[in-house]
């Protein structure tokens, strides 16, 4: 087959996700040989006692509604300042402007972060009991494109997010398919809103890794025209705290990420178990879908598990490491410098006989 290039699209879909695309883009085009100093902070001692004058400015908006419905807000042992912001582009941008200390994100942001020159570390992980079961994505399959397993992807359009935890997806469906970015013709294009079932739907990609309530709503409004999902059976499900490594080894901004990793762990323990009031107080209220949506994403998410023991999480990175460098053609590193393991134990220790959680 002659070898297939990656090929931008152009779709209807509203400025932010042309924004979007232009940023995403632009980042790694323009900085895609630097690398970060990735300062170690293994031998800074974070402070037992934490100052109440403390401030950290936290890009968790989802954490935010937790804990003011759990009733927690106030006992936050610190200052907060709450941005509206989540998710490796967003985030990126805040830590480069130096308007963050830490937020929520998948894998890909901070090994992105690493190659283009910022310096940032996982501070707390996040994982799913049966990953398999409940994964995150799934493969939109667009209407006609006849593809039924993962090895009828050979010579099809597949939506790709080089920066995104999306792309690094795709990847490792075409290894686990035993194809190659030649087998395929990868069409770049940011996953941002609807933006990947729309190009489903009009049939400008045959297939796309989709999530959440996109899942459902794909089905509905293309089911009947011979749109499906198939399943990638390939664990999707890191979630982390991610901070600047500038906050972390700051010595009273350190022990207020400490004591927020807590909150932010028995928050998740909390959402588990009251589902019910999670729906109506942060997808209904908060998010604005319907209850049926919001019953439906507490369906899909499975139970949270923290691991006190980080090596597993350091090696599937290390994994995800690899294989970008690879097809990327990056620089490989050691993924042991993205995770700050003076946190290794706050979250499981947090939780420990709480819940459902181990």
């Amino acid at each position: 087959m002659i070898p297939r290039t990656v090929m931008p699209i152009s779709l209807r879909v509203g400025s932010m996700a042309a924004v979007a695309v232009s940023l995403l883009l632009t980042s790694c085009a323009n900085t895609a040989q630097s690398t970060a100093t990735s300062e170690n902070v293994a031998a800074k001692k974070i402070p037992a006692k934490l100052s109440a004058n403390t401030s950290i400015t936290v890009g968790a908006p989802d954490l935010k509604v937790a804990l003011e419905l759990s009733g927690q807000m106030d006992k936050l042992p610190f200052k907060v300042k709450w941005a509206n912001i989540s998710g490796g582009p967003q985030c990126s941008e805040a830590f480069r402007a130096k308007a963050l200390d830490i937020c929520s994100a998948a894998e890909i942001p901070s090994i992105n972060a690493h190659w283009t020159g910022l310096d940032t570390k996982l501070v707390a992980a996040k994982f799913r009991k049966d990953p398999i079961a409940n994964p995150i994505y799934e493969l939109g399959i667009a209407p006609g494109a006849h593809i039924e397993s993962l090895a009828d992807l050979r010579g099809k359009k597949i939506a790709y997010s080089p920066g995104q935890a999306q792309g690094a997806l795709v990847l490792r469906i075409l290894k686990k398919a035993h194809l190659t970015q030649q087998d395929v013709e990868l069409v770049e294009l940011a996953s941002t809103g609807d933006v990947y079932p729309t190009a489903l739907g009009n049939r400008q990609v045959d297939a796309a890794p989709i999530a959440d309530v996109n899942i459902k709503r794909y089905l509905t409004k293309y089911g009947r025209d011979g749109g499906t999902t198939i399943q990638h059976g390939l664990r999707d499900d890191p979630g982390h705290l991610w901070a600047l490594t500038d906050s972390v080894s700051n010595a009273q901004k350190s022990a207020a990420v400490r004591e927020l990793i807590k909150f932010w762990a028995r928050a998740q323990v909390w959402i588990d178990e009251h589902p019910k009031q999670w729906i109506d107080g942060y997808y209904v209220k908060d998010q604005g879908l319907s209850r049926e949506d919001g019953e439906y994403l507490v369906k899909r998410s499975g139970h949270p598990d923290f691991p006190a023991d980080w090596t597993g999480a350091i090696e599937r990175q290390q994994q995800t490491v690899d294989l970008l460098a690879k097809e990327q053609k990056r620089k490989d590193f050691d993924a042991g410098i993205l995770f700050d393991r003076r946190y290794e134990r706050v979250a499981a220790d947090a939780t420990a006989g709480e819940g459902k959680t181990p």
